[in-house]
């Protein structure tokens, strides 16, 4: 099947391919799943091969998909520049010994939650008609914070052609710039080709103390990093939403905005705790779409309560637009603890039969390995709108086919581990494994000399 198109726009879905150290470190404050299974036991393999599944299904729907590699763990640059020396195998042993709050940091495979990777404008909201990429600077947690050199890295060896691509540094460093990427922001249009509302959500305005924000965990996104984002990619302000995540539910385990709602083209599906001042925000974003097709799905506090949605992570969930003209019409991507709790398996069958609701139906996933990390389905994918000349220029082997899915799980099954404990990150041979990994990925998707290898 060929890609589902909206006029000749698509929307590509690039997903994170989970890494070989994927394991449980509890690293993410804020983030509940992340929290409550620290120290258990990961399978690396089973969550790589989960994901790659959840991309060939969808590819095999119709979808544009794509893949993005994963970042090379351990990161021994980091520890190299808080002054460990030697080798790999001797840094990693002296950061062990000496500070192994970081050297688990290092190996984190965080990345893999590719909607915090950048923020995307796509061709037809900037002025001059690029789609322009901005790397997070993801700088609320450190073990997340050293990413943004190599995801700029990956996007720009992907996204290569400068006729339609622009890439921009990360944000300055430092709370009152933090950007968490595409997790707090959403782009609603008429088509995937056509202008649309840029819609920006953050947790705090960082220059002003005195403005409502959360107490009990970080806003990781500011409204000064929104703006900043918005002016760098050169956006319609008249066609530019920013709203206040709720503070109370980011208190709650919300801790980025696609763990209450998410949206494309023509749907907002979203909780009714999701924002601040919530009226204000939908009238706004209703008069800027300007569309009678427009649909907001508010899904109430007394059918699904906000520890449901964050248990299950109904709203990190994926609306892809299944249209093709006529009446709109949206397919939701969920995680099977979806199915299994009782009020939010509910409201989704409900909500599949609802004729006033264009979200018309709903399939669902076994992601567990990620899920018990804080991350579901919209986690894993970092949504790009193509025009097709775009998206027959991509400069690397990263479009799920046949053969590229058959590649990669070859791939993950030679150099992945089915079991990794948190003791295990100290296996010397752990660190010939994730290199070996990395240099027959890049093999795999013609990207070679990705990875900077001695």
């Amino acid at each position: 099947m060929s890609a589902i198109k909206n006029s000749y726009g698509v929307e590509a879905n690039f997903d994170g391919l989970v890494g070989p150290s994927h394991h449980y470190a509890g690293l993410s404050d804020g983030n509940i799943a992340s929290k409550s299974n620290a120290q258990s036991i990961a399978n690396p393999k089973a969550a790589a091969l989960q994901g790659l599944m959840k991309m060939k299904a969808l590819a095999d729907r119709g979808f544009a998909q794509g893949v993005l590699p994963p970042h090379l763990r351990p990161n021994t640059s980091v520890l190299r520049s808080i002054g460990f020396t030697g080798s790999d195998a001797e840094v990693i042993a002296k950061a062990w010994k000496q500070a192994p709050e970081i050297a688990s940091r290092c190996f984190s495979a965080s990345a893999m939650w590719t909607a915090n990777a950048a923020t995307v404008s796509p061709a037809p909201d900037t002025q001059d008609g690029k789609t322009h990429f901005t790397p997070a600077n993801l700088t609320r947690m450190f073990h997340r914070s050293f990413e943004s050199r190599f995801t700029a890295r990956v996007l720009k060896q992907i996204f290569a052609d400068e006729r339609y691509f622009a890439h921009h540094d990360p944000l300055p460093a430092g709370h009152y710039f933090g950007d968490e990427g595409a997790a707090n922001h959403t782009r609603l249009a008429p088509s995937h080709s056509e202008k649309g509302v840029e819609f920006f959500v953050y947790g705090e305005q960082a220059f002003n103390e005195t403005r409502v924000k959360p107490t009990r965990y970080p806003a990781r996104q500011s409204l000064e990093a929104s703006y900043a984002i918005a002016r760098l990619h050169g956006l319609d302000f008249d066609k530019t939403v920013f709203a206040q995540q709720n503070p109370d539910v980011i208190d709650q385990g919300v801790f980025h905005n696609d763990v209450i709602a998410v949206g494309t083209t023509n749907c907002l599906f979203h909780h009714e705790q999701a924002f601040y001042q919530s009226a204000e925000v939908i009238a706004e974003l209703k008069a800027k779409m300007n569309s009678d097709d427009f649909s907001v799905v508010e899904v109430p506090t007394s059918q699904v309560s906000v520890q449901d949605a964050v248990s299950t992570y109904l709203f990190n969930t994926q609306l892809l637009d299944v249209s093709q003209g006529g009446k709109p019409s949206f397919m939701l991507v969920a995680p099977t603890e979806c199915e299994e709790n009782a009020a939010v398996s509910a409201y989704l069958k409900e909500l599949e039969q609802s004729s006033s609701a264009p979200i018309d139906e709903v399939v669902f996933f076994d992601l567990r390995e990620s899920m018990k990390n804080g991350g579901g389905p919209a986690c894993l994918r970092l949504r790009v709108q193509l025009q097709q000349a775009e998206l027959n220029g991509l400069g690397a082997r990263v479009l799920i086919d046949d053969s590229l899915y058959e590649d990669l799980c070859d791939w993950v099954n030679t150099h992945y581990r089915d079991r990794l404990a948190y003791e295990d990150l100290t296996d010397p041979q752990l660190i010939d494994e994730l290199k070996a990994a990395a240099i027959a990925l890049e093999q795999v998707l013609g990207m070679s000399g990705l990875y900077e290898l001695n």
